[in-house]
């Protein structure tokens, strides 16, 4: 099987099946990026649109939503939306 050197696991990762994004970013999120990773971000990216009632299809939003996938993938940023408070039990 394939892997990548992924920019937080290190070595020996299993790679995304698929280009995730258009363009460079999605080509240097498909060499950069592992699976487990990219899970991580989805589930970010999820709480982002939710949190801040985020349309993907609005312009201005997905710029918001690719800008935070650029700060948690490559930047080690926290990208929590400010104010989120996990659901208690």
């Amino acid at each position: 099987m394939k892997t990548i050197n992924c920019i937080k696991y290190g070595a020996d990762q299993e790679p995304i099946p698929y280009t995730p994004y258009p363009g460079e970013l999605g080509k240097k999120i498909h060499e950069q990026v592992s699976l487990k990773f990219w899970q991580e971000w989805l589930a970010q990216q999820t709480m982002i649109i939710n949190e801040n009632h985020f349309s993907p299809i609005d312009p201005d939003h997905r710029k918001i939503i690719e800008q935070k996938m650029i700060e948690f993938l490559f930047e080690g940023k926290d990208t929590t939306p400010q104010g989120y408070e996990p659901e208690q039990e």
